[in-house]
């Protein structure tokens, strides 16, 4: 959907952001798409926050690793951030719930004065958040790890969490991302 002209891309990251989001879609003036998640997700979204199009927000701040999420993501990200603070490892965890258009200068300021970015997604490694970071670092020294669905087709699961797991969509993944980054 990020390829077609004059889209608008969302992706809430529970049903607070989704309310809030649908309520923007009305007042927008262009088409929007936006990728809601069928099961059960814990809210992870402060009710206070405003939602804008085109805003990436932090849901926690840190300051070694920046974790770009969206959707469900954000919520394995913020479970990855709690094992890692037991660790020491302090992570930024970014909600990117607009894929397009993106703010570029917020990713940068973002991105800038840690050790690396980790980008989480429930979506293919090809054609989202990770080649849209990638592409607003470009020429950045930034090391970057990306957790997503490799270039491969789809398939069942009997149930949602197992269908991650098969994927490597888990906050362990992105336990291993950060720490690759850090090594």
């Amino acid at each position: 959907m990020r390829a077609i002209p004059n889209m608008t891309v969302l992706s809430p990251a529970d049903g607070i952001e989704t309310k809030k989001m649908v309520k923007a879609c009305v007042e927008y003036d262009g088409p929007v798409y936006m990728r809601i998640n069928r099961n059960d997700v814990p809210d992870v979204c402060d009710e206070s926050q405003e939602f804008k199009i085109g805003v990436p927000t932090v849901i926690r701040q840190g300051k070694d690793i920046t974790v770009f999420a969206h959707g469900y993501m954000v919520y394995k990200a913020l479970k990855a951030a709690e094992t890692l603070d037991k660790q020491g490892i302090s992570l930024r965890i970014v909600n990117v719930s607009t894929l397009k258009p993106l703010d570029e200068e917020a990713i940068k300021k973002l991105a800038a004065g840690v050790k690396g970015v980790v980008t989480v997604e429930e979506h293919s490694i090809i054609g989202g958040l990770a080649e849209a970071i990638a592409f607003i670092l470009k020429g950045n020294s930034t090391p970057m790890e990306a957790v997503a669905v490799q270039d491969c087709f789809g398939q069942s699961a009997l149930n949602y969490e197992q269908l991650l797991e098969h994927y490597g969509l888990t906050d362990a993944a992105i336990i291993q991302a950060v720490k690759k980054i850090l090594r």
